[in-house]
């Protein structure tokens, strides 16, 4: 398809309310916990607007919270249920029909250029994006099948190659989209800022005072 097109594509945010202590707080103590949770916000809100400039169908927000962010109007809020994170994913895919493609919220520098192959080859079985830390920031499902999620150990350094097993084990035709790191760390917020210097996302962080303090307060 070319540019102008619009993909038939659902496009999933998965974000949890930014609220101090709940949110990267691995970025402590560097940041205080509410500075950490105004630096989520502004990745969540990077992210957001990057997809809401997508030319695609729809656009969900898969969220854990109540107040919602403003940058977030267009999107169907769909809200997370209980249980493990491999247990929400699959509840996502299950109740996602077409074509959907996930994006995390940690990483705030992704650009429409990252999600391209998935606009562009839409026909394609699955699109898996790799995160530097061995997890994956996006995973795109032509057929959503929650079952190739459930059970997919989470947030460990070998949560990436697990789930890319498990969808290569089914058969399915995977392309890869390009590497990208997740901001759990200090060090990686720093790194992510110096990548997107124009984001939302290295305001925060510059008014935090994070990087002018070489990560530490």
């Amino acid at each position: 398809m070319t540019t102008t097109e619009t993909a038939p594509i659902t496009v999933v945010v998965i974000a949890k309310e930014c609220l101090p202590g709940r949110v990267k707080t691995r970025l402590a103590p560097a940041l205080t916990a509410e500075g950490a949770a105004r630096v989520a916000s502004a990745s969540l809100d990077d992210t957001l607007r990057t997809v809401a400039a997508l030319p695609v169908e729809r656009r969900v927000l898969f969220f854990d919270g109540t107040v919602t962010p403003a940058a977030a109007e267009g999107f169907t809020v769909l809200h997370q249920p209980g249980g493990g994170l491999d247990e929400r994913l699959g509840f996502l895919f299950d109740t996602m029909s077409g074509p959907t493609l996930l994006v995390g919220m940690d990483t705030p520098q992704v650009s429409s250029s990252d999600l391209a192959p998935v606009l562009a080859e839409p026909e394609r079985d699955a699109w898996f994006g790799p995160a530097e830390d061995g997890g994956f920031w996006s995973l795109y499902l032509r057929d959503p099948d929650g079952d190739l999620l459930r059970g997919v150990p989470m947030s460990q350094d070998d949560t990436g190659a697990v789930q890319l097993e498990r969808l290569r084990t089914a058969g399915l035709d995977v392309g890869m989209l390009a590497e990208l790191l997740d901001v759990d760390e200090i060090d990686d917020a720093l790194r992510v800022a110096t990548t997107a210097p124009d984001s939302a996302f290295a305001a925060a962080l510059h008014a935090e005072d994070a990087l002018t303090a070489g990560g530490t307060r």
